[in-house]
């Protein structure tokens, strides 16, 4: 069973980092755990988290709500930035 938090990060309307998750963890168990053969899944994870921070900051100072955008939101932000 699942915590509340675990499935949190499951949720793609609140995470929106899963797919780069879950690409970091297959490189890591297909890897035998060395992260150095995993460096460009680690980027693709900390360049995802740094952007959607980003855009969660902007709007908690502009009051918008929710401060995460949805999965379905999110998708038209990216299409929006190319």
């Amino acid at each position: 069973r699942m915590s509340r938090h675990a499935k949190k990060l499951r949720d793609h309307d609140i995470n929106p980092c899963l797919a780069e998750t879950d690409a970091t963890t297959k490189c890591m168990d297909d890897n035998n755990y060395k992260k150095d053969m995993c460096t460009d899944y680690f980027l693709k994870y900390k360049n995802c988290r740094t952007f959607w921070h980003g855009i969660m900051m902007q709007r908690k100072r502009n009051g918008v709500k929710p401060e995460m955008p949805s999965a379905e939101e999110r998708k038209k932000i990216l299409e929006s930035v190319g």
